[in-house]
């Protein structure tokens, strides 16, 4: 009887802990996220526009860019998706999106938000611009018509609307 009811006190702690999301064998977590590493730029004296803007309004900023560019055909490299790679690319990786550490990654991760960018656009600074593998308008559309669905959408099914 007494087997039984140590038996019975260890499984009830012992689930009392999971439950609790305690884990015995470590020191208490602290819930507490790494900091993102933010690395200097390797090119340039300074960004286009101020850090603080930047940081709260770039994909704001790289979604004007990219209509002007597409749909307008107004082409400058002040707010440039190439632009930004080519200044921010990490030195060790030579990207801003490969490893845990690159530029991209490394705010993107630590706030949870996935960076699509990079399934169509090269994430290493490059010399010149390939040209998109369909109609980019159409590509950028259809790329704005899926962000605004809650049904998920995949690379191929855009490159299906976009033909």
């Amino acid at each position: 009887m007494k087997r039984l009811l140590a038996l019975g006190a260890v499984v009830l702690t012992t689930a009392a802990l999971a439950w609790a999301g305690v884990d015995s064998t470590s020191a208490p977590k602290t819930g507490v996220a790494a900091k993102p590493v933010i690395t200097k730029a390797v090119k340039g004296e300074q960004c286009v526009e101020d850090t603080e803007y930047m940081r709260r309004n770039h994909m704001d900023v790289l979604d004007h860019h990219r209509d002007k560019t597409v749909i307008e055909g107004v082409r400058t490299k002040k707010h440039s998706l190439k632009e930004c790679i080519n200044c921010h690319a990490s030195e060790t990786t030579g990207s801003v999106a490969k490893g845990k550490d690159d530029f991209c990654v490394s705010c993107h991760s630590y706030a949870a938000v996935k960076i699509d960018c990079f399934e169509c656009h090269s994430t290493k600074p490059q010399a010149s611009m390939a040209m998109h593998p369909m109609n980019a308008e159409s590509a950028h559309y259809a790329h704005k018509m899926a962000t605004q669905t809650n049904d998920k959408v995949s690379a191929e099914d855009m490159a299906g609307i976009a033909q």
